[in-house]
């Protein structure tokens, strides 16, 4: 049948390594409220992201 959703009305959420937004994809129909970053590649470096906070000087 026809599209149930235009591609505008997609949730989105901001990808806390890159900073950059990300939208709603049929494979995370399931557990979109668990996704917290837009990529693999931005999931592995998670650990490198967080490094950089709350360190001093």
């Amino acid at each position: 049948m026809g599209r149930v959703r235009s591609k505008s009305d997609l949730p989105t959420k901001i990808c806390p390594v890159c900073q950059r937004p990300f939208t709603w994809r049929k494979k995370w129909q399931d557990c979109w409220e668990d996704v917290k970053y837009c990529s693999e590649r931005c999931r592995r470096r998670r650990s490198e992201a967080s490094k950089g906070l709350g360190t001093g000087d």
